[in-house]
């Protein structure tokens, strides 16, 4: 029997949000989807975001809570229509709809609670590109070993860049891989997130993140992670 918590502001019992896990046994706490809501809490198995009614919600917290450090597998419940807006920057473990059976449901929680720490230590370990080294798990940056004041969207922007190095994205794709589906700004956020990066990456460093006219932005690739790469393909 698994411990489980269930993260949402729907009343009433989990049966409400997801029926399936009424009928299997395990421990479940519901309690209200917000920021604090592990600060009172048991230690649990796996974490479930109530995300049905509440996208931008469910992101932010999914976000929020693994940039604490979180090592407990989160889910994601959605319906539907809510599976076409995840991305990969949701940070969630995995997600499941709404209407699920318990069969599905079951399986789902078997592997999230089997996750060895191994394997989680790996998922987040850091990235190395040109100098830069980025740790998923702290939310920290660092090049040539000084750490860089970043916020989040701005770490995130340079950590998606660094793990696509030498390949050219627009900035609407910037847009939608980094802020989401849902962000209904323009594409200048991303000309001054970028420009706030590279006054923080130095003058040593800042052409990192190198402009490629009417297209978009690029992380550039140092000249010997680029002779490395075109021995490797010889």
């Amino acid at each position: 029997m698994s411990h489980i918590l269930l993260l949402t502001n729907s009343s009433g019992s989990s049966v409400n949000v997801l029926p399936a896990l009424e009928l299997l046994n395990h421990k479940v706490h519901v309690v209200p989807a917000e920021p604090t809501a592990l600060l009172d809490t048991d230690p649990c198995d796996v974490i479930l975001v109530d995300a049905r009614r509440d996208l931008v919600g469910a992101r932010s917290l999914t976000q929020l809570l693994k940039a604490t450090g979180l090592g407990t597998p989160l889910i994601l419940i959605l319906t539907e229509g809510g599976m076409a807006a995840v991305a990969p920057n949701w940070l969630s473990d995995d997600v499941i709809l709404d209407t699920a059976g318990p069969a599905e449901l079951e399986a789902r929680l078997r592997l999230a609670s089997a996750r060895t720490p191994s394997e989680a230590e790996e998922a987040s370990s850091e990235i190395h590109a040109s100098g830069v080294v980025i740790d998923e798990a702290s939310y920290t940056a660092r090049v040539s070993g000084t750490a860089l004041n970043l916020t989040y969207k701005e770490f995130e922007l340079l950590k998606y860049l660094a793990q696509h190095p030498g390949r050219v994205f627009t900035r609407d794709q910037l847009l939608h891989e980094v802020w989401g589906y849902d962000y209904y700004g323009g594409t200048r956020t991303v000309d001054v997130h970028v420009r706030r990066l590279r006054a923080k990456l130095g003058p040593d460093h800042e052409t990192l993140i190198g402009t490629v006219r009417n297209v978009g932005y690029r992380f550039t690739r140092s000249r010997a992670e680029t002779a490395a790469s075109a021995s490797q393909d010889a």
